[in-house]
């Protein structure tokens, strides 16, 4: 036996501690190599992932582009800016095979899986490796929905794995009605359509819980090429994958036989909704004013307007149409309307011949002189101050700190009542009465009636010389017709968000007194006489119905206007050209007044009838003006004498 060797135990003993120290170190490295690894990997494909919204609502505008739908007074949509997106549907609102079309030929396993088909994975990729490129997915609809709410579009493995991972987390968070629901509100459909509700409409002009199966075939055959397969651009190839949908809703048992054989007989019809009509100034205020109103609290807004469609599109008609019978002989390019009801919404506003040859809106943006139109203000003001319109003044020249106002057409009347001046529009009478009550009377009124420009008090006020904007004016009117009431004009009663959140209802505003109500109903008064026998006749409406109003010309004939009501609507004219050069010898009882009759005598149809509020005039011919004009002046002569002794 041989002798123990301590020193020899202590060397091995040394040498395995120094390998065990040695396999802990490489080990730990390896360790520390494998989290450092780990910890790269878990950056590289989930560092700055999105994380779930919480609420459906959120769920529903996640991602999408910001959008805009346009309804008129009565709900109906007018036009949409940006995606078109409907208001969300419940699968139990829909026809059974709405959904299941698109299950069958996107996730037939759907209801089987936890955000993930595995062997469809796998199925993909070896056809995929087989053919060199992609030529078949493997997503689920859980992954088609994660993909459009929270990733982009690009084909990576770091999305692929980002895209797998959110699915089974919201497979978790949301049951399968929740996530096939979610997935047919927000799947893209071709066309700017988001959601079964906006593609239905789109394409066919129906509620999507009014689908055909052969219809929604159609739609589900979108979602794998949605921009190449839109119906209304490549009707061919989207009928031809609509063909395999029902094919494939047949063998997963979705429908019959016969079912199957009946739609693929006899595909469906497309009903494309209308091109939209010229309301892009429409559009364009009420989206500002939606703006000022909600602007932050969400990207995606329904707005319902105050317009009227039928009102809107005889504007649009009447305006162009006119325009292009007799501007150029007239040299006119340009025109604009605005009609609102008595309460100061905005029925019709078109700012100008096209709105896609000029977006410049000139019923808003535009300021032009009123000429005398603007009269209905001088008047009126005299006649707050005590100045009935049966008193005599003298049509003679007139000489202002070296301004001499004339006529149109250069004569003089001599004596004339204030009803036969205004009547006829005459220029001294006007500009004698603003002399007389000051050009600041005359500003501080039109003030009160609505009108926000910052005059001067000049003489000149009294025949329009200085700008205004249509609507402004035409709101201004309204005081008249309303009793001496004003109210705001506006264009947006109610703001929602796509999923039906009320975010401004506008409310109830009630009207400020701002003229006493016998004054107000003597101007109308006054101003259905300009329309039945004075410069305004070429607006009087037909049968029974009664119109009010007054004509304005501006310097060398560059703007023409009328402006005037009816019983229902508050409607103004304006036409002229955007380079401010002088129309051919155009005046506002002329182009404008005609147009302001064509478009009144269509809107009125199917209307009550009712009358004005206040009296009809009682119209005189010239000898008899000219008579009451003579003893009013004499009877003003005894007063005089009178009070001398």
């Amino acid at each position: 036996m041989p002798a123990f060797r301590a020193d020899i135990l202590s060397s091995q003993d040394k040498t395995r501690k120094a390998r065990l120290r040695w396999a802990m170190a490489a080990l730990l490295l390896v360790l520390l190599a494998a989290l450092a690894a780990g910890f790269m990997g878990w950056r590289y494909f989930f560092a700055g992932m999105p994380a779930l919204p919480k609420d459906m609502d959120q769920l529903l505008v996640a991602n999408r582009p910001p959008s805009m739908v346009f309804l008129d007074k009565d709900g109906a949509v007018l036009a949409t800016r940006g995606p078109h997106i409907g208001h969300p549907v419940k699968l139990g609102d829909l026809p059974d095979y709405v959904p299941k079309a698109f299950l069958a030929i996107e996730d037939q396993k759907f209801f089987d899986h936890h955000g993930i088909d595995r062997r469809a994975l796998v199925r993909a990729a070896i056809s995929n490796l087989r053919a060199g490129h992609t030529v078949q997915g493997g997503s689920t609809i859980t992954q088609q929905l994660v993909k459009q709410l929270f990733l982009t579009p690009e084909q990576t493995i770091r999305r692929k794995v980002q895209e797998m991972w959110l699915a089974t987390r919201l497979e978790k968070r949301l049951g399968k009605v929740q996530i096939l629901q979610l997935y047919l509100n927000r799947t893209y459909l071709g066309d700017g359509a988001y959601g079964i509700e906006a593609a239905a409409q789109r394409y066919f002009s129906k509620p999507a819980a009014a689908l055909t199966l052969p219809e929604a075939a159609l739609l589900a055959a979108l979602p794998k090429a949605p921009s190449r397969l839109a119906p209304n651009q490549n009707r061919a190839a989207a009928q031809a994958r609509a063909n395999l949908v029902l094919k494939a809703m047949r063998k997963a048992g979705f429908i019959t036989a016969e079912q199957a054989r009946e739609a693929l007989a006899h595909p469906p019809k497309l009903h494309l909704p209308p091109a939209d009509a010229d309301y892009g100034y429409v559009y364009d205020m009420a989206a500002r004013e939606a703006a000022a109103l909600v602007g932050g609290k969400s990207a995606h807004l329904v707005i319902t307007t105050t317009i009227d469609r039928k009102v809107q599109d005889i504007a649009n008609t009447e305006l162009a149409a006119m325009l292009d019978k007799k501007g150029k002989a007239l040299k006119v390019s340009q025109g604009a309307i605005v009609i609102l009801s008595p309460g100061g919404a905005i029925r019709a506003l078109t700012g100008g011949r096209a709105y896609a040859s000029s977006k410049y809106n000139r019923a808003v943006q535009a300021k032009r002189q009123p000429g005398s139109a603007f009269k209905a203000f001088v008047f009126a003001a005299a006649l707050q101050k005590g100045i009935g319109f049966d008193s005599v003044r003298y049509d003679e020249p007139v000489r202002i700190k070296g301004w001499r106002p004339k006529n149109y057409g250069g004569g003089y009347r001599g004596r004339v009542t204030l009803r036969d001046a205004f009547k006829r529009s005459i220029n001294t009478v006007a500009v004698q009465l603003t002399e007389e009550i000051s050009p600041a009377a005359v500003i501080d009124l039109a003030k009160r009636f609505g009108i926000r420009e910052d005059f001067a008090a000049l003489p000149s006020i009294a025949l329009g010389a200085q700008e205004v904007n249509l609507l402004e004016l035409t709101r201004a009117y309204g005081v008249f017709a309303n009793d001496g009431l004003f109210t705001p004009s506006f264009l947006v009663s109610k703001i929602e968000t796509v999923s039906g959140q009320v975010l401004y209802e506008r409310p109830a505003i009630k009207p400020v007194r701002v003229y006493p109500r016998a004054m107000a109903r003597k101007m109308s008064t006054l101003m259905q006489e300009v329309v039945l026998a004075g410069t305004g006749r070429k607006a009087a409406l037909p049968g029974r119905w009664q119109a009010a109003g007054k004509t304005g010309t501006s310097q060398n004939w560059r703007d023409a206007w009328f402006v005037g009501f009816t019983p229902d609507y508050i409607a103004g004219v304006w036409v002229g050209n955007d380079d401010n050069s002088p129309m051919k010898r155009v005046t506002g009882g002329d182009l404008p007044a005609q147009i302001w009759h064509n478009v009144m005598s269509q809107a009125m149809k199917g209307h009550r009838f009712h009358r004005l509020r206040a009296p009809a005039p009682h119209l005189r011919s010239d000898e008899d003006e000219k008579l009451a004009a003579f003893y009013t002046s004499l009877q003003a002569e005894f007063a005089k004498a009178s009070r001398q002794r």
